[in-house]
């Protein structure tokens, strides 16, 4: 006769069941011999790695990502990653320092691989799919942990599923390391930096994941004959383990704090920051333990002191009441830059007439051709008004980081041969320092715009 469970008892084992481990799960010998085996850098997985480098530095550089990923499924990164999990987990102090070793190797010659193909390219210019691995975050701290539980859960299956392939995409670990070569071979430190620590954060994870899953899954922790090497060699490791741990913590911990402030302050300067005659062009969020600061740059009517203080005091509703408030503004109101480029512009429009004038002089014989000839020039002048609202407010849904702009005609004398020519010169002035390429980009922009054969671009 079956004995009838309890309602709380057949839940339980329902749920232990469902998410059971040890059904299904492969000898221990085997995925121990399985995951040592990948741990070692030589012969094929070396050549295997150096050819995934290329093409995830070849993907990064053209920015596609179908390329990337076609990388990050032949790289074997993730073997030693995962020995140091492992080793840490069944007290194999050898594969600890052997995963380390091979770790370090494939590293260096990753980085070397990847900074030869960056020196050698034509193509220079950091792609988005490059600049997304040199600021690490929040997510990345996750992406890492929960990517090293399932390539472990996965590694230890009898029946081998797509999940490693999968988690070799998901933690992303070539890419950070082909930026790391692209910054070294630009002698980029800033890049080299983010790049190395996203490497960092995405290693560390995966090994505190798999020591998890093994000491969970009870692996059989490897014995010694010498009880005082043993207390040697589990000291070693749980420094190892200790080390290894509480400085991710601390990087987390300041990632989710990182991370909640910028969406804080992402939701304080679009609420806050809403007026019919003022523009955000420009905003930055600088996040440190002690003081934060939000950065904001306007465009338009300026905000009074009163306003300025009324949006100060909402800080504290964003969760943001240690945080500084830097506002520029007032960039449409400034006399200076409209009166002087007027000035500049009236006194060449009048210094075109002239010269026009002084060429023409021997050809005019009576007064009605002269003022026939200055009003034609006049004309001239006037059809070559140029609609600078109109061009400017277009250019400012591309570059938002625009702050000022100015078209005239410009006449342009060659010392060499005296000769004298009429050029358009676009004034542009930005919050930050464009890159070349955008100022080309500008340029071509405003020849098909205007229709001219050429215009010079002057950065302010």
């Amino acid at each position: 006769m079956k004995t009838r469970l309890k309602p709380v008892e057949g839940l339980k084992l329902f749920l232990h069941d469902l998410f059971d481990l040890h059904e299904d799960k492969q000898r221990e010998s085997k995925t121990i011999d399985d995951i040592s085996k990948g741990v070692e850098f030589k012969g094929t997985n070396l050549w295997i790695l150096i050819f995934a480098i290329i093409i995830a530095s070849i993907g990064l550089n053209v920015n596609s990502t179908a390329i990337i990923i076609g990388a990050m499924l032949i790289s074997p990164l993730m073997g030693p990653i995962m020995g140091i999990g492992l080793g840490a987990g069944i007290n194999d102090f050898d594969l600890i320092k052997k995963a380390f070793w091979n770790i370090g190797v494939a590293v260096v010659i990753s980085v070397l691989t990847s900074a030869l193909y960056f020196w050698i390219t034509p193509l220079h210019e950091a792609q988005s799919e490059l600049l997304a691995r040199t600021n690490p975050t929040l997510w990345d701290v996750m992406i890492g942990f929960f990517g090293g539980l399932a390539g472990i859960v996965a590694g230890s299956r009898k029946e081998k599923s797509n999940a490693i392939p999968g988690v070799a995409i998901a933690t992303a670990l070539m890419p950070p390391l082909c930026t790391a070569g692209y910054a070294l071979a630009n002698l980029n430190w800033y890049f080299f930096v983010g790049a190395f620590y996203l490497f960092f954060i995405n290693s560390v994870f995966i090994s505190v994941a798999t020591f998890l899953i093994v000491r969970f899954l009870r692996y059989p922790k490897r014995k010694f004959e010498d009880p005082s090497t043993e207390t040697r060699v589990k000291r070693s490791i749980a420094l190892f383990v200790i080390i290894t741990i509480i400085p991710s913590i601390y990087l987390a911990y300041h990632l989710v704090q990182r991370t909640l402030f910028e969406q804080n302050a992402k939701l304080f300067v679009s609420s806050e920051f809403d007026f019919e005659e003022t523009e955000v062009i420009n905003k930055d969020f600088y996040y440190t333990a002690d003081s934060s600061s939000i950065e904001v740059t306007l465009y338009g009517k300026p905000l009074d002191t009163i306003q300025v203080e009324s949006i100060r005091r909402q800080l504290p509703i964003f969760k943001l009441d240690e945080t500084h408030l830097i506002l520029h503004q007032g960039y449409r109101e400034d006399p200076n830059f409209d009166q002087e480029f007027e000035l500049m512009s009236t006194k060449l429009k009048v210094d075109i007439i002239e010269d026009l004038y002084i060429k023409n002089e021997a050809l005019i014989e009576t007064k009605e051709e002269q003022i026939t000839l200055l009003e034609t020039e006049l004309l001239k002048q006037k059809q070559h008004q140029y609609p600078v609202e109109d061009i400017s407010a277009e250019l400012q849904i591309h570059y938002s980081h625009l702050l000022e702009f100015a078209l005239s005609d410009v006449v342009k004398q060659n010392i060499s041969n005296q000769q004298m020519d009429t050029t358009c010169f676009a004034l542009v002035k930005f919050s930050r320092t464009p890159k070349n390429s955008e100022l080309k980009k500008i340029k071509l922009w405003l020849e098909q715009r205007l229709k001219l054969e050429k215009v010079e671009v002057v950065l302010l």
